[in-house]
């Protein structure tokens, strides 16, 4: 019984078995404000926060979040349609996504970090803004990108590998020993 237990905890989660991470740190010069993009094999781009952001670091007590990008633009009227995803709001990399106000007054700006199509944006964090702090890379995503078929292969340049990333963030403590 003991044994099966330890081959259970050393199974990979589905995001380790079917995802590869990137990162985007220090987004628009702001310290520790750090992404995660999940990138599945079949292109698609998942959104969320990356460990090391201080919402995550702080357990900050979200108030709210807000896909209402400017007077025009709401990320929640994108509406696609069709095999190819036709209609979805196209995305530079720093495109605002939402935005994020916790109960202390900070906000911060999620950004999608790549270009693409953007095919969903998760309301359930609306009602349950909780769900970026306990679930960040499963129920707690921010959106869902699909870049351009000639843009997957170079859609992560600029991004960093895990590692990359883990070293930034032992310099951060390294340097400075309390987290952002």
């Amino acid at each position: 019984m003991e044994g099966n237990v330890t081959e259970h905890r050393g199974t990979p989660s589905v995001i380790d078995r079917y995802f590869t991470r990137w990162y985007k740190t220090d987004l628009k010069g702001k310290p520790c404000e750090d992404h995660c993009i999940l990138q599945h094999s079949n292109r698609i781009c998942v959104i969320t926060l990356a460990e090391s952001h201080p919402i995550i670091q702080k357990e900050k007590k979200i108030q709210s979040v807000n896909y209402q990008i400017s007077a025009g633009c709401s990320r929640l009227q994108n509406k696609v349609s069709g095999k190819s995803k036709r209609g979805g709001q196209f995305l530079t990399e720093l495109a605002p996504l939402c935005r994020i106000t916790c109960t202390d007054g900070e906000e911060y700006t999620i950004f999608s970090c790549i270009r693409g199509r953007l095919l969903e944006v998760n309301e359930d964090i609306l009602t349950r803004p909780s769900l970026l702090l306990e679930k960040p890379s499963t129920d707690g995503y921010i959106a869902v990108i699909l870049p351009k078929f000639e843009e997957s292969k170079s859609v992560t340049d600029g991004l960093l590998s895990r590692a990359e990333y883990e070293e930034v963030v032992s310099k951060r403590t390294a340097v400075k020993p309390e987290p952002c």
